[in-house]
């Protein structure tokens, strides 16, 4: 029987008794190199056959087949062997009837036990040999908490950095960088966007991003449009649930915003749109219109921090709401659901001469659906799709993240 040991920095001495009394009387103990030399002082200098120092697991595999079934083996490993260890290549080789696992509290447990932070609704990603697009994916739908093992031959900590500033997430992260967890050198710091790398960082290391509310931002100091996606608070349990900055920008082109006159933002989100409008065009009435629990209060909240103010903040549905609201100059119609060609109807009824509405479309079924209304009212059409990217690290280049494509049903009324 091989027994598969997990254990922090202070093994074989720190281990429970239990597993200290089966260390002691195996046959052979296998531990990676830089466990050597404590294992040596707690065994008080064992020979030479007792104990095999390794850190190539495929070796360390082709020796323990060759021993015999009777033979008391222990394998030390640290934390969990069965989390990014060696327990996987272990079963591989020899079969999991031959082993026996002894886990320990692995890097994930520690990071959050030394954080403070309950982890039982934390995601993790590995970039371990792998490329970042799981990470950029993963920051797409907001997690609240996300540790990352981090794969130092390959970018490592600056890695994740450098795709939460591309992804527009830096500001709503905090970045704990997490070293040597359980050894002497342990160090939890968290680092601040700007602040620079530690010279002296350990390879030992993983990430661990909490979400955090963004700082409130001076409204003076923003760019006039074309706001990171991070800089907005957003649902809780609908993270990542926003019109992103790309599209944002070219619905507002779309719109072609008059100097004055009336605005409606039917399923207005986290109000981004609307709200950047109100930026560009400040004497624009915006009346925002979103139909999810609490939707209201958080447009209300992004506009404070934005530094704009809608005419109103209306949390309704939109057919409920469409009676409260004067005409308008322009809509942007990203909601409505089933009820999106009805919503439609009524915009081209009320619209007033030389109005514009603005659809975002996730798919081909909904443009065949509305295209018609417009058409038979007489509107000048445009249809574009939008599509973008986004530079994330690859190795030591950078490579393009498709983000989802969008339709974008534009019609503008006829003066008379």
């Amino acid at each position: 029987m091989i027994d598969v040991i997990g254990s922090d920095a202070g093994a074989p001495g720190s281990l429970p008794v239990a597993l200290q009394a089966l260390v002691q009387q195996a046959d052979l103990i296998a531990a990676p190199k830089r466990m050597r030399p404590a294992l040596d002082e707690w065994l008080e200098h064992p020979s030479p056959a007792k104990c095999m120092a390794s850190d190539d697991p495929i070796a360390l595999c082709q020796t323990l087949k060759s021993l015999s079934d009777n033979q008391q083996v222990v394998v030390l490993a640290s934390g969990d062997p069965l989390w990014f260890g060696i327990g996987r290549i272990l079963i591989e080789r020899l079969g999991r009837e031959r082993l026996r696992f002894h886990p320990s509290p692995s890097s994930l447990q520690l990071a959050f036990a030394r954080l403070g932070k309950p982890w039982q609704n934390a995601e993790w990603v590995s970039l371990h040999g792998r490329d970042e697009s799981p990470l950029s994916r993963r920051l797409q739908q907001r997690p609240p908490a996300l540790a990352v093992l981090t794969d130092p031959s390959r970018g490592g900590v600056e890695d994740v950095r450098r795709i939460l500033r591309s992804s527009g997430l830096e500001s709503g992260y905090a970045l704990w960088l997490c070293e040597a967890l359980g050894h002497h050198e342990e160090r939890v710091i968290r680092l601040e966007p700007n602040e620079p790398m530690p010279a002296d960082l350990n390879p030992l290391n993983l990430v661990v991003l909490l979400e955090e509310p963004p700082a409130e931002p001076i409204a003076d100091a923003l760019p006039l449009f074309g706001l990171d996606d991070g800089l907005y608070l957003q649902h809780q349990d609908r993270p990542g649930l926003m019109t992103k900055r790309e599209v944002r920008i070219q619905l507002l082109a779309d719109l072609q915003l008059p100097s004055q006159g009336v605005l409606w933002d039917l399923g207005a989100g986290t109000g981004s749109v609307g709200l950047e409008a109100l930026r560009l065009r400040p004497l624009l009435r915006l009346f925002a219109v979103e139909q999810r629990s609490g939707g209201g209060g958080l447009v209300e909240a992004n506009a404070r921090r934005l530094g704009v103010k809608p005419a109103a903040v209306i949390e309704a549905s939109a057919m409920d709401a469409l009676k409260q609201l004067p005409t308008p100059d322009r809509v942007l119609l990203g909601g409505g659901g089933r009820q999106r060609a009805q919503l439609l109807q009524a915009v081209i009824d009320r619209m007033n001469p030389d109005g514009v509405v603005v659809i975002p479309l996730a798919n081909v079924e909904a443009l065949g659906q509305l295209r018609p209304l417009l058409d038979n009212a007489g509107w000048s059409l445009q249809i574009t799709q939008q599509q973008a990217w986004r530079g994330q690290p690859l190795a030591d280049g950078t490579r393009l993240s498709p983000m989802n494509p969008v339709l974008i049903l534009r019609g503008s009324k006829p003066k008379r």
